[in-house]
């Protein structure tokens, strides 16, 4: 039995990395890179455009990763934006699960992204139809203190990490969504968890070898794409080239998620401007994320094969076979699982329900519930500033996703 689970351990590892994180490591590259030059004007663009907000919000959460929508939040308590367009920004969010999800199969992820979208922006123009939001930034503004307390309270802060990361002076660095000094400014970046600390063997490593981690990457990668064109890639001249990378790789991710800090979120609005003032940082955090999510799927996969050994009582084939039987007959329940599990904030569950989907363990209509209900680590900042908002706009995305869930459930055994 101990030898079965270290082949499954060992297999799980091979597979998270070849066949998943490296293609997410490519692909967040290409998007913290267009994230770099775009996010800073489409924040401005949607604080200038007031009829199209919800759609404009929809856009920035439907990119892959939470940053786009971690900038948005600060927007609606501070007045700039909607409460229907933070709601549209949070429906149209899969967070990292979108690596996961465009990386193996990539038709579904952009029916579920197209799906999510639409909904996104009906739902967030009914919201402001609501008396909600005038309601919920009247209750902000009554909480909100004075001016001189909130300059008192700032000079007790340490200021953030922001400006020794940047080498900036306080009134140079470039806050998104509020200003220096503010009650936003005091609830993103001193009092919710940020950067990590720049004086710890955690931040030294993970910033002085990140290019260590891109090289791994990149070699996988080759191999992915190999993998792709079905190759056997343990018949390559290197013996077991795909097995010792995997795995090698994998534990670097698992290495780098560790020194990050990083277990449930892995993005918060401090690094978000962070990745926006630097290209360097862009590259560190975005090596940070892929460890995130590689680990993630790599607990997911293993996770699922111990499952089916457990199933079988030690019998793999056996397991596989009760469990099949047991997922023809629980689709409804993964529907409302999948719409329970969004509803927790941040991208490790979350990947984990979606890697689980690509597995076949649920059905697509559980994964459109799940993509519509969760927010990432979206929803982290929202509830640093306005608890209330973020109950309320938790409300509002779980209303949706339940109704277009059962709705793809109801379609998919009647016509598929």
């Amino acid at each position: 039995m101990l030898r079965e689970i270290l082949r499954l351990i060992i297999f799980s590892a091979e597979n998270a990395f070849i066949q998943v994180t490296v293609f997410v490591g490519a692909v967040l590259l290409i998007f913290g890179y267009l994230d770099y030059l775009l996010s800073g004007r489409l924040i401005k663009k949607i604080e200038d455009s007031k009829k199209l907000q919800p759609v404009i919000g929809a856009f920035l959460g439907l990119t892959p990763g939470c940053g786009g929508a971690i900038l948005v939040m600060p927007l609606f308590p501070r007045g700039t934006v909607s409460f229907g367009t933070i709601t549209a920004t949070l429906i149209a969010t899969m967070g990292d699960s979108a690596f996961v999800l465009m990386s193996v199969m990539p038709k579904e992820y952009l029916l579920v992204s197209a799906l999510s979208f639409v909904v996104a922006i009906i739902t967030g123009y009914l919201v402001d139809l609501l008396p909600i939001g005038d309601y919920l930034q009247r209750k902000y503004r009554a909480d909100r203190k004075s001016r001189a307390e909130l300059k008192k309270a700032h000079a007790a802060y340490e200021h953030s990490l922001l400006e020794a990361e940047t080498g900036l002076a306080s009134s140079e660095l470039m806050h998104i969504g509020h200003s220096e000094g503010d009650e936003i400014d005091l609830a993103l970046h001193h009092r919710a968890k940020g950067h990590q600390p720049i004086d710890t063997f955690g931040y030294r490593a993970t910033h002085g070898s990140y290019f260590i981690y891109w090289i791994v990457i990149s070699l996988g990668l080759i191999l992915g794409i190999m993998d792709l064109f079905q190759v056997d890639l343990n018949a390559l001249p290197i013996p077991n080239l795909s097995t010792v990378l995997g795995v090698f790789g994998t534990a670097i991710s698992i290495l780098t998620m560790l020194l990050s800090r990083k277990f449930i979120s892995d993005d918060t609005h401090e690094e978000a401007e962070l990745k926006l003032a630097s290209l360097k940082e862009t590259s560190i955090h975005n090596a940070q994320e892929t460890a995130f999510v590689g680990t993630w799927v790599f607990f997911a996969y293993l996770a699922y094969e111990l499952f089916v050994l457990a199933l079988g009582s030690g019998n793999y084939l056996a397991g596989e076979s009760t469990l099949i039987f047991f997922l023809t007959q629980a689709g409804l329940l993964g529907v409302i699982t999948g719409v329970l599990v969004g509803i927790i904030p941040g991208c490790g569950p979350q990947i984990i329900f979606v890697t689980l989907y690509t597995r076949g363990l649920v059905p697509f209509a559980a994964l459109l519930a799940n993509a519509i209900s969760q927010d990432g680590d979206a929803l982290f900042p929202l509830i640093a500033v306005d608890k209330r908002s973020a109950f309320w706009v938790t409300v509002f995305n779980t209303i949706p996703a339940l109704i277009v869930g059962l709705l793809a459930y109801w379609l998919e055994i009647n016509f598929f």
